[in-house]
């Protein structure tokens, strides 16, 4: 598993690419790296799970040279065990998907264990309707839980902070369990909001405009990770 808090304090930054200029994306990733990124977040998006379209398998291949940056691939698609070794294969290191994308315990069982017979990390997300007691039954799988803190589909939207709670209850219950899933939230993090996010204990804070639209992002990193 990758180490929590109970590892390490330092809070990770993953820069969403939605938020990137699109018609020079390697060279924003390479200024994200630059900046002290830590990992590139990638939203993917079919229009029918979530309401929006964006990147997919070309992007994320084309993408992967730029960087020796780890990629946390967000599935946001319907059915996404289908294209779970595509994703590996064009250079995920973390792949995500979402609870709420079956209602068979076992299918998703099934998917986290595909991605690690992949060699990758398997990440599990939650839309702010799903409580936190629904990841329970598959903390011992996970590398990751993404709790997502808007809805997800778009980005600029404003952090819902009741969703925070959601962090403390699923870490308690991983560390109850002797598990260490990394934990995550992504929607509307900024400055205003990383203080609440640094206090509900996450390990890593997915953030887009924030970041790829500060005049210094190497500066916005280091505050929303609370060091200046």
């Amino acid at each position: 598993m990758v180490p929590g808090k109970e590892d390490s304090d330092m809070i990770q930054i993953a820069p969403s690419i939605l938020s990137a200029d699109f018609a020079c994306l390697g060279d924003e990733i390479r200024r994200m790296e630059q900046a002290g990124a830590d990992v590139i977040h990638v939203d993917v998006m079919d229009g029918v799970f979530v309401p929006n379209l964006s990147i997919g398998l070309p992007v994320v291949r084309c993408a992967r040279p730029v960087t020796a940056l780890p990629f946390d691939v967000h599935l946001m698609i319907v059915e996404p065990w289908k294209y779970l070794e595509p994703f590996a294969r064009a250079g995920a290191d973390w792949i995500t998907i979402h609870l709420e994308t079956s209602r068979d315990p076992a299918v998703i069982r099934r998917a986290f264990a595909q991605i690690h017979r992949l060699g990758k990390k398997a990440g599990l997300s939650i839309k702010p309707a799903t409580p936190a007691s629904a990841v329970y039954p598959y903390l011992e799988l996970l590398d990751l839980i993404l709790v997502m803190t808007v809805e997800p589909g778009f980005g600029n939207q404003k952090m819902i902070p009741e969703c925070l709670q959601k962090v403390r209850e699923i870490r308690r219950e991983s560390q109850r369990r002797g598990f260490s899933p990394l934990l995550s939230i992504d929607g509307g993090v900024n400055p205003s909001t990383a203080d609440q996010a640094r206090a509900c204990g996450c390990d890593m804070m997915v953030a887009g405009s924030a970041v790829f639209g500060a005049e210094n992002p190497a500066e916005m990193i280091r505050l929303l990770r609370g060091e200046i």
